[in-house]
């Protein structure tokens, strides 16, 4: 007797609106992914509330763009492009990557290169020349991708975070997008 395996469907996209479902599902990717160590700051999941306050508060500030990453259908990954300010003129060209993340349970099915593509799509759209985004020397996986998708490393800082008692470093990067 032949086996069935189910093959994930994988969606990312660009939203404007987080429905009910989908911020429940984006609270729970949040927290499963700071526990395993990947929470854009976090160090332990916040209450339930601040998360939601979070994620109701992208929705509103207008430098941010949320992209979500599903896996039949549920909210399994995130990440934001955030605008410069309309005050810095000189540095309009360039758009940041930020709390970038993969629930671990959703890992290996092609979310986070599809969250890079639509990201660096979103990117060109806007006329940004450029994405620059910043990682904690610890997120090995994170690094790899981003470095095998062509962002270059320009800098270090050796006391980027503190995490239970010791300095992190962490590491900036830049791409150009064309």
């Amino acid at each position: 007797m032949a086996e069935h395996t189910h093959k994930p469907i994988t969606s990312v996209e660009t939203v404007t609106v987080l429905e009910n479902g989908d911020l429940h599902e984006l609270c729970d990717a949040t927290e499963v992914a700071i526990e395993d160590g990947g929470g854009f700051g976090w160090l332990k999941p916040p209450a339930r509330k601040v998360l939601e306050d979070y994620w109701r508060g992208v929705m509103l500030i207008p430098e941010r763009v949320l992209i979500i990453g599903r896996i039949d259908g549920v909210v399994a990954a995130s990440c934001q492009i955030v605008r410069p300010p309309k005050n810095n003129e000189a540095q309009r060209f360039a758009c940041q990557l930020t709390t970038f993340f993969v629930a671990p349970w959703a890992r290996g099915h092609g979310l986070a290169p599809g969250m890079l593509e639509e990201a660096e799509a979103f990117s060109r759209s806007e006329g940004y020349k450029m994405i620059t985004l910043d990682v904690r020397s610890t997120q090995e996986s994170a690094i790899r991708r981003y470095e095998g998708a062509g962002f270059i490393r320009f800098g270090t800082n050796p006391k980027y975070a503190h995490v239970n008692g010791k300095d992190i470093p962490g590491y900036y990067y830049y791409k150009e997008v064309k």
